[in-house]
């Protein structure tokens, strides 16, 4: 009993911050209207802003839970008007299936990637539960050997209990057990030491209701905090000036915070 009146507890407590965090509606808003774009969407800005000359490696963006890739329309334009060559991966028609399966079809991916272009390493930027992906496949499905820079945008690597709204998915997909604080999955995860040679870069939002800032710190990383929403990490011009320059960086630079806890910037 004392554990379901926790949960009772923390789904209302989540439902209070649910109605009370519209201070960020404007960001909402356009994230809502990226969104329902869906898995189409014309990717011809990302050929036609660059002139080959890009300034870092292919930038793979993975986008979170319940999302699509359409989510990710404005980060990917701003990243190609800086330079970058940029490809959103999808995950069907929204993403809720096993971390641990998304992580594969990733790995796949950037096989293709490599493949097809004779790069030896790309970059990863995921979003919240995109940000999982990533890091799964960076420790323990070989992608320290292709990934050269991560950065995690509000991604939840100590758990989120907002996944709690997420429990009725459970019969179509794990994701929002996974997601859940203490869940075996995040157990794995961060049990397996992260690998050298890649650079991880946490960036959490301090109006973060979704994904706290405090549960998207992660130990021995760039641990950035800054003052936005969940989807303002996507939509904000600022933030992609952010991402973009992290991803100009050549040789990974020493952590400016590592025992956990962001710092704002």
């Amino acid at each position: 009993m004392g554990f379901l009146a926790d949960l009772r507890s923390r789904a209302l407590t989540l439902t209070k911050e649910l109605t009370a965090n519209i201070v960020d509606s404007g960001h909402a808003a356009v994230y809502l209207r990226q969104l329902l774009r869906g898995n189409r969407g014309d990717r011809a800005h990302v050929a036609a802003e660059t002139d080959g000359r890009a300034p870092s490696p292919p930038v793979l963006l993975i986008h979170g839970y319940l999302a699509t890739k359409g989510s990710l329309h404005l980060l990917e334009q701003h990243l190609a008007r800086r330079g970058h060559v940029v490809l959103s991966f999808r995950f069907g028609p929204i993403n809720l299936g096993d971390i641990r399966d998304s992580a594969g079809l990733v790995a796949r991916k950037v096989e293709s990637i490599i493949a097809q272009t004779g790069v030896s390493h790309v970059d990863i930027v995921g979003h919240s539960m995109g940000g999982l992906v990533g890091l799964y496949y960076v420790k323990r499905l070989g992608g320290r050997h292709r990934v050269r820079r991560l950065v995690l945008l509000g991604t939840p690597t100590r758990g989120t209990w907002s996944a709690l709204l997420g429990l009725v998915t459970v019969p179509l997909g794990l994701a929002s057990l996974q997601l859940l604080p203490g869940s075996p999955f995040l157990q794995e995860l961060s049990e397996t030491p992260l690998p050298e040679g890649v650079d991880v870069v946490s960036i959490g939002a301090l109006r973060d209701w979704l994904a706290p800032v405090a549960r998207t710190a992660l130990e021995g990383v760039r641990n950035i905090a800054l003052p936005t929403g969940h989807s303002g990490l996507l939509v904000d011009e600022e933030v992609a000036d952010l991402v973009a320059g992290l991803l100009r960086e050549g040789a990974p630079a020493p952590a400016a915070h590592v025992d956990g806890t962001p710092q704002p910037t």
